[in-house]
């Protein structure tokens, strides 16, 4: 074994041992981060009702009971989607109302010809997906308690590698792409890490680094407590802010479940 072999097993120990510490809390953690950016979206409408009722009557020239009931549907949608996931109630049901929700939107706000976000409703979708995943699994485990495993569900398996491989497509999005030294070894070293989640290379560990990294720059980059209200950066920075915690929360979910069984890491198992 070379040295560099050495580290990442060591490494690989240590990051086992939080998410052995930490299985419970972490999942929950997780879930309350994903859902992030769908509670600050569900509040945005409640707060801002007017303007964006007003948005969405003069986008689409539908008359203002139209434009009233999809402000409403996406706003009770979001809200109740959340309070759903946070009391562990149905969250089947909760994520599907979620999927549902951003789909609309990315109709509804011709977000197809805006790829940055795309790229971030996309995430937002594989979080979901992650997020699906775990409450299957954890269904599976209540249905089957006591009796030996059956094998993964194969539906499970799919939405984990998708769902991995879209919540990249998030990261991308908020990938900052400056010509400076410091922000492009950033990038790279944070893509890298990345590039090894999707894939399902030490993913637990790679998932791990990336939550410690994107918790720190996010909380850097995206104070926007610290910006006055008057100021467009500070909805800009609040938007991205919540964003990257929805990747932090769908990073968690993947400590908490690992990559399944179409990944590298359960390749090396075989």
């Amino acid at each position: 074994m070379t040295t560099m072999q050495q580290y990442l097993a060591a490494a690989e120990d240590v990051a086992d041992e939080v998410i052995r510490s930490g299985r419970k809390v972490i999942p929950k953690v997780g879930k309350i981060c994903l859902i992030a950016s769908f509670l600050e979206d569900g509040l945005r409408m409640l707060y801002q009702w007017d303007e964006q009722r007003e948005f969405v009557e003069e986008t689409w020239l539908c008359g203002g009971f139209l434009a009233t009931l999809f402000v409403l549907i996406n706003m009770v949608g979001q809200l109740g989607g959340c309070l759903m996931v946070m009391a562990g109630n149905k969250t089947n049901v909760a994520v599907r109302v979620l999927l549902s929700i951003v789909l609309l939107q990315i109709m509804t706000y011709s977000i197809f010809w805006n790829l940055q976000i795309l790229l971030l409703k996309l995430g937002l979708i594989g979080a979901l997906l992650l997020a699906l995943a775990e409450a299957q699994m954890e269904q599976h485990r209540n249905l089957f308690a006591g009796l030996p495993s059956v094998g993964d569900n194969r539906s499970t398996i799919f939405m984990q590698l998708i769902g991995r491989t879209l919540l990249a497509f998030m990261f991308i999005g908020l990938i900052r792409f400056q010509l400076n030294v410091l922000q492009m070894i950033q990038d790279i070293g944070t893509s890298l890490l990345m590039i090894f989640v999707v894939l399902g290379y030490r993913t637990k560990l790679s998932a791990l680094i990336l939550v410690a990294l994107l918790t720190v720059l996010n909380l850097y980059h995206n104070a926007w407590w610290n910006i006055p209200n008057y100021r467009p950066l500070r909805d800009y920075l609040k938007y991205s802010f919540f964003q990257t915690l929805t990747v932090i929360g769908g990073l968690l979910m993947i400590v908490s479940l690992g990559p399944g069984r179409v990944s590298l890491d359960a390749k090396k198992k075989w």
